[in-house]
């Protein structure tokens, strides 16, 4: 179904200019486009006979389904999709190793789940897509990935090319977009979105508008220790990451939240980060983790601010 027919209480004609404009951007026969489009379009004919979402690897297809030089092929391909920083994934046999250890977010967020199945759920800044895949194991009515960076898009598009699944679809939309879907959502996944947001008061108060009364949000991101309501402002990066604007204490997003209207605000995980959870892969050859902290103290970014932790809240509208 088009995504202007499934959400008619959306701002219908802005949605439709922003998507024919979206299209004809990424339909540009231009280097950066077609690095990414032509080997898509080389293996999207082919396709699963199974997929599993059950696990933390998320398993799309087996090596039996292809031949030697479709699988060959396919390896190519995926290899041209790097880096990979979400996963793991199986695709045909290829394993995926990404920089991030998915399942363990995924692992936290489960037993805090909502009923999705049947339901309109929007992932923000879905990435390659695999929170939305482990979605699809509960049946959702439909899962809507907010994506702006064409590797990510093209990367989704490919894997579901060959999983098939009708109910996850990507679009070419940021967190700034949801304005766009008034009270659409039953529930919406923010992960690790905030603290790249210049205003997230404002991010959050889009999430509240673009969820349906008694929807739910899950958010999770980057936090500072503390018990005080503040955010740290870094002067120019913060663990080497330029596009990073305010690292909240648990408490001062918790405060975030219930201001912009939230509530039922409640803290269901916190855990400093790690390089085990975060760290350089055959998939993903760049610095991570390891390359953002002090070597001599491991409490504090290469910067000197204190080291991230990550935090886990549920809220209602």
């Amino acid at each position: 179904m088009d995504l202007l027919q499934r959400f008619p209480q959306a701002d219908l004609d802005r949605l439709r200019r922003l998507l024919e404009e979206k299209a004809a951007w990424i339909n540009q026969d231009k280097t950066g486009f077609l690095r990414y489009r032509l080997p898509m379009q080389s293996v999207q004919h082919l396709r699963a006979s199974s997929c599993d979402f059950s696990g933390d690897v998320v398993r799309i297809g087996t090596i039996e389904d292809l031949t030697p030089i479709e699988h060959q092929l396919v390896d190519t391909v995926l290899r041209g999709f790097m880096p990979w920083r979400k996963g793991p994934f199986s695709i045909f046999g290829i394993d995926i190793d990404a920089e991030w250890r998915s399942e363990r977010k995924w692992n936290r967020i489960v037993t805090e789940l909502p009923d999705l199945s049947d339901k309109i759920i929007a992932d923000i800044g879905c990435n390659n897509g695999y929170y939305m895949f482990r979605m699809a194991g509960f049946q959702p009515k439909l899962v809507l990935g907010f994506e702006p960076y064409i590797q990510h898009h093209f990367t989704f598009n490919t894997l579901n090319a060959f999983a098939g699944q009708s109910r996850l679809q990507t679009e070419l939309l940021g967190i700034e977009h949801l304005d766009l879907f008034p009270e659409c959502f039953d529930v919406i996944f923010c992960l690790g979105i905030l603290y790249h947001r210049p205003s997230p008061i404002e991010s959050l108060r889009d999430l509240f508008g673009a969820l349906k009364p008694g929807g739910t949000l899950i958010v999770e991101s980057q936090s500072i220790p503390g018990d005080e309501s503040m955010a740290l402002f870094p002067e120019n990066t913060y663990a080497k990451v330029p596009g990073t604007w305010f690292v909240p204490t648990a408490t001062c997003l918790h405060n975030w939240m219930t201001r912009t209207g939230f509530q039922q605000v409640r803290l269901f995980c916190d855990h400093a980060m790690s390089s085990e959870e975060q760290r350089q892969t055959s998939w993903m050859t760049f610095e991570s983790y390891q390359d953002f902290i002090d070597k001599h103290d491991p409490a504090r970014t290469i910067e000197g601010y204190p080291a991230p932790r990550r935090v886990f809240f549920k809220a209602t509208k």
